[in-house]
């Protein structure tokens, strides 16, 4: 597996991607299919996106994380989304993809890195603290399109190094 940032001719593979995560549902806020221009907007290229990574296995894409800068985030926050292939889900790919991210958010001079996630999602909760996020907030019954309250856990990852050089 490679990782590398992500370009917009990625655009149209990554859409098959996370539109097989959205029409699946349970894990993503994200409820309507896109199209690869909004993605590459999103995630890629847009005015909001600071750097998306993919995770190459074989001749296709396994997953992509990237940092963006929607919403009303404090200074020297970015908002972090993670999205692996369904099938075939191939181990390690959001860890390997962490790790060119969190490189990024350090050399984009990032403080916090801000996972917002739907409570109902027990994978990407479990992910996101194995990468040592932590949460911090929780907002509750947000409705889903259909009007399904759903909790979004709110949590949080210290890029700024401490005193002790960790």
């Amino acid at each position: 597996m490679t990782i590398r940032e992500a370009t917009v001719d990625d655009a149209e593979e990554l859409c098959g991607l996370i539109n097989e995560i959205i029409e699946a549902g349970g894990t993503t806020a994200i409820e309507e299919p896109l199209s690869p221009e909004l993605l590459a907007d999103w995630f890629i290229s847009g005015e909001f996106a600071l750097i998306c990574h993919v995770a190459q296995a074989g001749s296709g894409l396994a997953g992509f994380q990237s940092l963006s800068l929607y919403g009303d985030l404090p200074e020297a926050w970015a908002d972090i989304a993670t999205f692996a292939r369904l099938n075939p889900k191939i181990p390690g790919v959001g860890t390997a993809l962490f790790a060119a991210t969190l490189a990024a958010a350090r050399k984009r001079k990032i403080d916090i890195i801000n996972a917002t996630i739907r409570a109902d999602n027990t994978g990407g909760l479990a992910y996101y603290e194995k990468m040592g996020f932590r949460t911090y907030n929780t907002l509750e019954k947000v409705p889903l399109r259909d009007g399904t309250p759903v909790d979004r856990i709110q949590k949080q990852y210290q890029v700024k190094e401490d005193r002790s050089g960790r």
